[in-house]
């Protein structure tokens, strides 16, 4: 019987990957007009308003997103992408050292969700899994850039780099759950909230640098509790 010749490597389809890439730009396409349309319309925008703004029919979006939750998630997700994670970055890599560059980081987080009061509770009000995951995946890509930075200053002058991880998660988580809660209720105005968590964040770094960094000399050093100033003494 004759031997079979092998298959060769079978090609990619040229048609299905320019149709995929439609498909991506044309959803990318109706994200940005969502946005448009509840920065304009509010965050109670409804997906008949969303798509009349947009100048398609409500069964368009509903070819592309499942639900209202869906496309949500999408509004999330391309906000991360386009403006949250770019100025986050800007920031952490800014031509700064010390108090400025811990409060220009917070800045930028406060402001960059601040400069959106429609489309950060637009966002929120879904309550689906997939919109949290999208949330908690942003700020994890941050925690984890805002990480590689402290590694970086901290190596740099010999210090021990263990905790930066533990660190960076916990500044970008509460510094969003307290924008979080300044936006559904601001007692206070974006610069008072800013000067808020930076005294909080920054006296928490200092503590680290007082000692390298390292667990054992934080736990072998003596903690006691902190002086009050005189005035509040008397």
């Amino acid at each position: 019987m004759a031997q079979q010749t092998p298959a060769g490597p079978v090609k990619t389809d040229g048609r299905k990957r320019r149709w995929h890439q439609h498909k991506v730009d044309r959803r990318n396409e109706l994200v940005d007009g969502t946005l448009d349309a509840i920065r304009l319309r509010g965050s109670n925008v409804s997906m008949d308003e969303i798509a009349a703004e947009i100048g398609v029919s409500k069964t368009v979006l509903y070819r592309y997103f499942v639900d209202k939750n869906d496309l949500t998630t999408a509004v999330m997700m391309r906000f991360a992408q386009t403006t949250l994670i770019p100025n986050m970055a800007a920031a952490l890599t800014a031509n700064l050292d010390g108090y400025d560059l811990t409060r220009e980081i917070i800045r930028v987080y406060v402001h960059t969700v601040a400069a959106e009061p429609e489309i950060y509770p637009f966002v929120m009000a879904n309550s689906s899994a997939s919109k949290s995951k999208a949330v908690a995946e942003s700020e994890q890509i941050i925690a984890r850039m805002l990480g590689v930075m402290l590694r970086r200053r901290m190596a740099s002058v010999g210090m021990d780099t263990s905790g930066a991880n533990p660190w960076a998660f916990m500044i970008v988580g509460g510094v969003q759950l307290a924008t979080h809660s300044w936006m559904s209720n601001p007692r206070m105005t974006a610069d008072e909230l800013i000067d808020y968590l930076t005294m909080l964040s920054w006296n928490a770094l200092r503590g680290i640098v007082e000692v390298g960094g390292s667990l054992e000399s934080f736990n072998a050093s003596p903690h006691p509790s902190p002086v009050l100033p005189p005035h509040l003494l008397d």
